[in-house]
């Protein structure tokens, strides 16, 4: 199976996503086109670093993934390849693919060098066609690009250790459909830091908020809050709660909350993207 999927920031009002497709399948018919989404908040490369990261574990491997985020080739963002944890990754070199790269070592990268064989008229997205493609077909990366040591990272919203290891100051990086928010601390960094310690989760900083405000406890998923006392689960609808997500993120909620009519996370709690929080640990 030829899986490729794509990622953009072309929404679907304009005839991007169906030509874009449409390139595709005219270069490999047999391709398997499947949509991440293409509502990423334009050029935002932090979005779509954790939009790919959450997606790519649930497709078999070899499937190749082709972000069209930011995409054009400047001075600053050449064209780059990627094969990591067996799948493969297109994009920009513009710090999309530094959140995967944080966790695994890639197999193999290069900077795609195949500009100059296409037809004058190419644009930057007929390349990543081209090369997703060939990738597609079994093509090997060496044919496409040369072979690079690494990659641009994103580093202004990395979550940020304490030195004396008593908190970590995490930003958040997206917003979802309901309104939860998502930041940028892991499980595996909250579980190696705090080593069975007490903690609670500062919200917002900006807002001062008290310690009342604080979140005590993180939940193995949304229902579990209703599971903590012996109340109806309707008692808790609107409460705020924090789960480790699919993804493996801290997500900060409102449970049960609809945010068109009553108000998610974002809204209730005032969080936005690159608002910060914090896990204070108590010894």
């Amino acid at each position: 199976m030829s899986i490729i999927t794509l990622t953009t920031d072309y929404g679907l009002k304009d005839h991007f996503v169906g030509a874009l497709k449409g390139k595709i399948l005219s270069e490999f018919s047999e391709a398997k086109i499947i949509d991440i989404s293409h509502n990423i908040d334009p050029f935002n490369t932090v979005e779509a670093s954790y939009m790919i990261s959450a997606a790519y574990m649930s497709f078999p491997k070899g499937s190749v993934h082709l972000i069209g985020v930011d995409a054009e080739m400047n001075k600053e963002n050449r064209h780059i390849a990627m094969q990591w944890n067996d799948h493969f990754f297109i994009c920009a070199d513009n710090g999309i693919l530094s959140m995967l790269t944080q966790k695994i070592v890639p197999q193999k990268l290069v900077a795609i060098n195949i500009h100059d064989r296409l037809s004058v008229e190419a644009t930057d997205l007929d390349v990543f066609v081209t090369v997703a493609c060939h990738l597609a077909k079994g093509g090997l990366l060496n044919v496409i690009g040369k072979e690079i040591d690494s990659i641009k990272q994103v580093t202004e919203l990395q979550p940020v250790i304490a030195t004396d290891k008593n908190s970590i100051k995490g930003y958040v990086i997206y917003i979802d459909h309901f309104g939860n928010v998502v930041t940028n601390i892991t499980k595996k960094l909250f579980l190696d830091l705090a080593k069975g310690r007490p903690y609670e989760i500062i919200l917002n900083e900006r807002t001062k908020q008290n310690k009342k405000g604080n979140i005590k406890n993180i939940w193995p998923k949304y229902s579990d809050i209703a599971n903590s006392r012996n109340y109806p689960i309707k008692n808790y609808e609107g409460d705020k709660l924090a789960i480790f997500n699919e993804a493996g993120f801290l997500e900060i909620a409102i449970f049960r909350s609809n945010p068109a009519s009553v108000g998610s996370a974002n809204s209730l709690l005032g969080l936005n993207y690159r608002d910060v929080v914090t896990i204070q640990f108590n010894d």
